[in-house]
C-alpha cells in the first residue's frame, strides 16, 4: 500500500469516529454528571455548560495514553502487515458498530459502555479478518479489559461507601449536624483538591527527573494546590455559607470572593400568591384575562383577539435564515431544557422514601463539593473514554499517511483526532444527553448532595486510577456501581430500583456482542465484495 492511498476509508473514518464521539456523550457523559442534577446541586443548563470544558479538556490533554491501549492492545496489528488497507477498514467497521448501537441505545435511554461497544467492535472485525487468533485474549489485551468490567464497580463502590458511611455516621446523622458539617466543609475541599491535582498533574507531566518532574515533586505541589483550596474555603466559602444558610441572607455564588466586603442582605419578603386567572370559573362572564397590562372586554373582543393571535402564529414571514437559526437554536438547546430529576415520578416515589433523608441545611453543604467532583468526574471520563472513538481514528489515519502497520504502537495520538473527538463527545451531551440521565441518577436510588459527592468522587477515582495505568475502564459502570452502593448504605434493598439496574447490567451484557456482530458482518461482506480490477 502506497501512502495516502485509500483517501475513501480515512475520510469515512473521520465521520464514523465523530458519530462515536457524539453516542459517547450521548451516553458516558450523562452518566458523569446525573447524580449532581438529580440531587440538585446542578441544573441541566449549567451541566451542559461546565461539561463543554471539562470533557473537551479532559480528552484533548490527557486523552492520548488510553488511546494507545484501545488502538493496540485488541487486534494483533502484526496479521495486517501484507495488506494495512484492511487494518483500515477493520477500524472504520469497528467505529460502525460501536457509534451505531451506542447513539440508538442513548435514544431509548439505555445507559451503555461505549467501552464494551468499540471492544466489541475490534473484536467482531478481527474475528471476521483473521479468526480467533487475531484477537489477544491475554491478560495484556481482552483479558484485562474483561476483568476490569467485573471489577471496576465493585472497587468504584467500595471506595464510595468509604467516603459515604464516615459522612453519614459522623456529620448527617448527629443532633449538631450543620455545626460538624461546618467545620468538616474544609477538610473535604482540601481531599478532594489533593486527590484531583495529585491526579492530573501527575498525568499531564512525565514523572521523569529528566523529561518532567518527579514524583516528589509533583507530590508537592499536589499538596500545595490542596492548601490553597482549603485556605480558600476556610476564609471564603465558610463565612459565605454561615450568612447565607445560618443567617437566611440573600447571597448569591459569586459574594463567596468578596464575602468580607459584602453588607447584610436580607431575603426578600415572600410574594402572596396571585389569583389563578387560569381558572375560566374564577373569572366573571364577559370578561377577559389581562394580558401585559391590557385588559380586553367583552366576549366579541376576545374572540377577535384570539384569532388575530392565531392567524398571526400560523403565517411566519420571518427570512429562511431567520427560520434556520431558530430551529438550529431549538434543536442546540432542548437538551438543556430538559427535567431529568424524576422527582415527580409516582413509580419512584416508595423508592424514594425508602431512602432515609437528613437536614437540608447540612445537605446543602455539599452542593459546592459536588459541583467539583461532577468536575473532576466529567475531566477523568474525557481524559479515559476519548479513547473509544479516538484510538480507531488514530489506527486509521496512521495507516494512511505512512501506507505501513505501525505494530510498535508509539506514534503519538495527533491533537487534532484528540481535539475532534472531545467537541463530538460535548455536542452529544447538549442534544441527546438527556435521555440516558433520566434513567440514571435518581432512576437508581434517591439522591442528595452528599450521596452525590460520595458516588462521583469514588468513580471519579476508580477512572482517573484506571486511566494512570492504561486500563481502559467503563465510566458508566464505576458510575452506576457508585450509585448502587450509596443506595445500600441506606441499609435497606428497597431504596433501590433493582429493575433500573437490572436494564443497566442487561445493556452491558448485549453491548459487546451486538457491536461486534455489527462489525463483523460489515466488514465481511466490505472486503469479500467483488471489486474492479484496473
Amino acid at each position: 500500500m502506497v501512502p495516502y492511498d485509500f483517501t475513501w476509508i480515512f475520510a469515512l473514518g473521520i465521520v464514523t469516529s465523530i458519530c462515536d464521539a457524539y453516542g459517547i456523550g450521548a451516553n458516558d457523559v450523562s452518566n458523569s454528571f446525573a447524580s449532581s442534577i438529580s440531587s440538585g446541586s446542578l441544573s441541566m443548563m449549567q451541566a451542559c455548560i461546565i461539561a463543554s470544558f471539562t470533557e473537551f479538556l479532559g480528552a484533548f490533554l490527557l486523552g492520548a495514553e488510553t488511546t494507545e491501549t484501545i488502538k493496540g492492545g485488541i487486534l494483533s496489528a502484526e496479521l495486517f502487515v501484507p495488506q494495512p488497507e484492511l487494518l483500515m477498514l477493520a477500524m472504520l467497521c469497528a467505529l460502525v458498530g460501536s457509534a451505531s448501537w451506542v447513539i440508538f441505545a442513548s435514544k431509548i435511554g439505555a445507559p451503555v459502555s461505549s467501552t464494551h461497544a468499540i471492544v466489541g467492535g475490534l473484536i467482531g472485525t478481527g474475528i471476521a479478518a483473521f479468526g480467533g487468533g487475531a484477537i489477544k485474549w491475554t491478560f495484556d489485551g481482552v483479558g484485562k479489559i474483561i476483568l476490569s468490567w467485573f471489577v471496576s464497580p465493585i472497587v468504584s463502590g467500595v471506595i464510595t461507601s468509604i467516603i459515604y458511611l464516615p459522612t453519614r455516621y459522623f456529620i448527617l446523622e448527629n443532633p449538631n449536624s450543620l455545626k460538624r458539617g461546618i467545620l468538616a466543609v474544609p477538610i473535604y475541599f482540601f481531599c478532594t483538591a489533593l486527590i484531583g491535582s495529585f491526579y492530573i498533574i501527575y498525568k499531564a507531566v512525565p514523572s521523569d527527573k529528566t523529561n518532567g518532574l518527579s514524583a516528589g515533586a509533583i507530590v508537592g505541589i499536589s499538596f500545595g494546590v490542596a492548601a490553597v483550596v482549603t485556605a480558600f474555603s476556610w476564609f471564603f466559602f465558610v463565612p459565605w455559607i454561615k450568612r447565607r444558610v445560618i443567617g437566611k441572607e440573600n447571597l448569591r455564588w459569586y459574594h463567596m470572593f468578596a464575602v468580607h466586603f459584602v453588607k447584610y442582605r436580607p431575603m426578600p419578603p415572600t410574594p402572596s400568591p396571585e389569583p389563578n386567572t387560569d381558572d375560566p370559573s374564577k373569572l366573571e362572564s364577559g370578561n377577559c384575562v389581562e394580558i401585559q397590562g391590557k385588559v380586553d372586554v367583552g366576549n366579541k373582543q376576545c374572540d377577535d383577539f384570539d384569532d388575530n393571535a392565531a392567524e398571526t402564529s400560523a403565517v411566519d414571514v420571518s427570512p429562511w435564515y431567520i427560520k434556520t437559526l431558530r430551529l438550529v437554536k431549538y434543536y442546540a438547546l432542548r437538551g438543556m431544557k430538559q427535567d431529568v430529576r424524576n422527582l415527580d415520578n409516582d413509580k419512584l416515589t416508595e423508592i424514594h422514601n425508602a431512602a432515609k433523608k437528613f437536614d437540608d441545611d447540612t445537605e446543602y453543604l455539599f452542593s459546592f463539593l459536588q459541583v467539583i467532583t461532577a468536575c473532576l468526574a466529567s475531566f477523568a471520563h474525557g481524559s479515559n473514554d476519548v479513547s473509544n472513538a479516538a484510538g480507531p481514528i488514530s489506527a486509521i489515519y496512521d495507516t494512511w499517511k505512512t501506507g505501513r502497520v505501525d505494530i510498535s504502537g508509539e506514534n503519538p495520538v495527533p491533537k487534532w483526532v484528540l481535539a475532534m473527538a472531545g467537541g463530538a463527545i460535548v455536542l452529544g451531551l447538549l442534544t441527546l444527553g438527556y435521555h440516558v440521565m433520566r434513567r440514571v441518577g435518581n432512576g437508581i436510588t434517591y439522591l442528595t448532595p452528599s450521596r452525590g459527592f460520595s458516588a462521583e468522587l469514588g468513580a471519579s477515582l476508580t477512572v482517573l486510577t484506571a486511566s494512570q495505568l492504561g486500563l481502559p475502564v467503563s465510566t458508566t459502570l464505576c458510575l452506576v456501581g457508585s450509585v448502587v452502593f450509596v443506595g445500600l448504605c441506606n441499609g435497606n434493598l428497597r431504596a433501590i430500583n433493582w429493575r433500573t439496574v437490572g436494564l443497566c447490567f442487561g445493556s452491558w451484557m448485549i453491548t459487546l456482542p451486538i457491536a461486534g456482530l455489527i462489525s463483523g458482518l460489515l466488514f465481511a461482506f466490505a472486503s469479500n465484495a467483488p471489486n474492479k480490477t484496473v
